[in-house]
């Protein structure tokens, strides 16, 4: 478990998490997307921003694609292009908020930015500060009635100095990235939680990290992954996209071309026309990894009187008969036997009618590619919080599950 804690730690952002898959694919060939393809047995990978998508071709014919979907990005608050103001005397750093954050988990924290630099020579550089953020909340003697409620623009814009010889945002930045803050001419930085994941519970049971959402189903998926290159029997796949918390539709997403181009190019190179390219995609299935919810003890009502997932009790498979979900009858059966050949406990979600449910990566994939899905994930609470809960048995059980999918 301390190794999925470290993972953890080790992603504050899509690109750390895109790159610390990468450095796990050892013995794996990078395939650079402006050259020819490259489909000899064996593991290869590309990245595309903060999105990395590995697979496995086996040394046998293989007539399919076998898939493991999942996102590495969480929400936050990302640094606008205009990247500080001062307002009493305080220096501020200027964000912008990005996908769902829970917005009240988030005053009082201790904050670090993170992500991606580009500079004057048109190189890129991943970049982690120190502690550096944080959102203070208004004390109680100034609202009485404790009835704030936060603006998105007013109240979320974080502090890091105070007094006029305070160094500029942009050159903190430059430190940590071992650069001159002239070199840099822009960025993607997102905010993360200062404080490492850690285990908690009477037992150590529970864990309490940021990012859970959906770094618990890269992970997972990853070791599944990698396990899974000894048996397999047909072209497995791994694709962690970016930007589904905030939908997906980029270049690095999974509603983008990113899939689709590694899965025909890979066809391509194997010497598949587009007739046979389709009949694999007809073979070929998909599990959409991402977070589940569990039910909430203060918050019964809020969940189906029936359908009431809890943490360490096994991963979630979810349905929405709207299609928030992708899963089906067929998938969904498809699911199941994965988990009886792991001798995993399997849970299902659906959501109460009063009660709109989120959605993932697992309906796009399945409109865009014509691919059988089937959205699973193991549950947690505080979803979207800056410090989700999650359990240690269910990452051990979603990581056998999704094994026995791949190769069974």
């Amino acid at each position: 478990m301390q190794r999925f804690l470290d993972f953890i730690g080790n992603s504050p952002s899509s690109f750390h998490a895109a790159f610390e898959v990468a450095q796990q694919l050892q013995g794996f060939t990078y395939q650079d997307e402006a050259m020819p393809w490259d489909a000899t047995p064996g593991g290869h990978y590309t990245i595309r921003g903060g999105g990395i998508i590995a697979w496995w071709i086996p040394e046998t014919t293989a007539s399919s694609f076998r898939i493991i979907g999942a996102h590495t990005d969480s929400p936050g608050f990302m640094l606008k292009p205009t990247p500080q103001a001062i307002s009493a005397g305080w220096h501020q750093a200027q964000v912008e908020v990005y996908g769902s954050p829970i917005l009240a988990s988030w005053l009082d924290r201790e904050l670090v930015l993170a992500g991606r630099i580009m500079l004057t020579d048109g190189t890129e550089r991943l970049v982690t500060t120190g502690p550096l953020l944080r959102i203070p909340h208004l004390a109680i003697h100034l609202s009485r009635d404790n009835d704030i409620k936060l603006s998105k623009q007013t109240h979320m814009q974080p502090l890091f100095a105070v007094g006029d010889s305070a160094p500029e945002l942009l050159e903190i930045i430059a430190n940590h990235a071992e650069v001159r803050s002239d070199e840099i001419v822009t960025w993607e930085l997102i905010t993360c939680d200062a404080q490492p994941p850690a285990l908690f519970g009477a037992n150590n049971e529970f864990i309490a990290s940021g990012r859970l959402d959906n770094l618990s189903s890269v992970y997972a998926g990853l070791q599944a992954f990698l396990r899974a290159t000894q048996d397999a029997e047909e072209i497995i796949v791994l694709a962690c996209f970016d930007h589904e918390e905030i939908g997906s539709a980029t270049i690095s997403g999974a509603a983008g071309p990113f899939l689709s181009d590694v899965l025909e190019r890979t066809a391509r190179a194997m010497g598949k026309n587009h007739e046979q390219l389709r009949q694999m995609f007809a073979r070929s299935s998909c599990v959409s990894a991402d977070a589940a919810h569990s039910v909430h003890p203060n918050y019964v009502s809020k969940h189906d009187p029936v359908s009431q997932p809890r943490i360490n009790h096994g991963p979630v498979l979810k349905f929405n008969s709207n299609q928030r979900y992708a899963s089906n009858a067929p998938t969904a059966a498809m699911w199941e036997r994965a988990c009886v050949s792991a001798g995993v406990p399997s849970q299902k979600f659906t959501s109460n009618n009063d009660v709109p449910c989120g959605s993932t990566i697992g309906p796009i994939t399945a409109t865009r590619l014509g691919i059988a899905t089937v959205d699973v994930g193991v549950p947690l609470l505080s979803m979207h919080s800056i410090r989700e809960m999650a359990g240690v048995v269910d990452m051990e059980w979603f990581t056998q599950a999704l094994h026995a999918y791949l190769v069974d």
